[in-house]
């Protein structure tokens, strides 16, 4: 009988840069919709109370495209958002994102992403990310991480490609660190968003407010900013900060809720990632505004 091969490390990121060059492909069509002058999308008016919603044509050509790509090259279980109720331990899903940063692509803002994560379901039956790609077509990067095979940024460039390994900043202390933030359309979650980089005024040198989730957390990973902070990021986010997450682990950065717990990823998140340094000094601020139980129970 063959002996079946263990995958290594190299296995997995192997994987990754062939999906990887999958979503290239995705985001050259995606980059193409965006610069064509007419209407990408309009925002809907319903639940107008929670902002703008806008509907793409090109996420459904992402999906299909990638979905049936990706089905050629390594389908595992299938794909998390159509996974059975219950998993058992090993079993693995992918995760394709919309557009992450759809506001920025409506608008024909550079920082946009296409993402892809793969999960794994541990022998406590709890998923985890093994795998993650963060694709920004308009700014010609792509961040890519495997379990256990670190993280690498490719910069695609005139001259051509260029790899980079993934490594955070060194910053020790909050005073002259670069902190970037998130936020919804959502009053109640956006306030404490804004509480938190008020209290942060005078220690940071400074705050940036961008986005998208992905792009933000791969930015903490390769030293741009120091840390990162977004209350209440929904289900709907979940692919991109998968995908984000496993760059941040690779790199050696932290991730984590606001209190220090785990990420859930089957339930809204308060996410905060740094460089592991000034992780402390920076929950001390985030503590200050908890998890509101009005939004929890929502």
């Amino acid at each position: 009988m063959e002996e079946t091969r263990e995958e290594t490390p190299q296995d997995l990121r192997n994987l990754a840069l062939k999906v990887a060059g999958l979503l290239e492909e995705a985001g050259q069509h995606a980059l193409h919709d965006q610069l064509n002058p007419r209407n990408l999308a309009q925002p809907s008016t319903e639940n107008a109370d929670r902002g703008p919603r806008y509907k793409l044509e090109v996420d459904n050509k992402i999906m299909r495209f990638m979905s049936a790509r990706i089905a050629d090259i390594a389908h595992f279980d299938g794909f998390w958002t159509t996974r059975p109720a219950e998993s058992r331990p090993g079993q693995r899903y992918w995760y394709i994102g919309k557009i992450d940063g759809v506001i920025n692509y409506v608008r024909r803002m550079s920082e946009w992403t296409v993402t892809a994560a793969l999960f794994e379901f541990g022998p406590d039956n709890e998923p985890k990310p093994i795998i993650g790609i963060v694709h920004a077509p308009a700014l010609g990067l792509t961040y890519l991480a495997a379990r256990g095979a670190g993280a690498v940024r490719i910069h695609k460039t005139a001259v051509g490609e260029k790899r980079d390994k993934v490594v955070p900043s060194m910053t020790s202390s909050l005073d002259g660190s670069v902190l970037s933030y998130g936020m919804s359309f959502i009053l109640s979650e956006s306030q404490r968003a804004l509480d938190v980089a008020s209290s942060l005024a005078g220690r940071p040198a400074d705050i940036k407010r961008v986005g998208p989730v992905s792009l933000d957390l791969c930015k903490v990973a390769d030293g741009t900013y120091d840390a990162y902070f977004e209350p209440m990021l929904h289900v709907w986010d979940i692919a991109g900060i998968a995908a984000g997450t496993v760059v941040v682990w690779e790199a050696q950065g932290t991730l984590s809720r606001w209190d220090g717990e785990r990420i859930h990823w089957r339930h809204d998140n308060d996410v905060v990632a740094s460089n592991g340094l000034i992780i402390r000094e920076l929950q001390h601020y985030l503590q200050q505004y908890p998890w509101l139980d009005s939004i929890n129970q929502r």
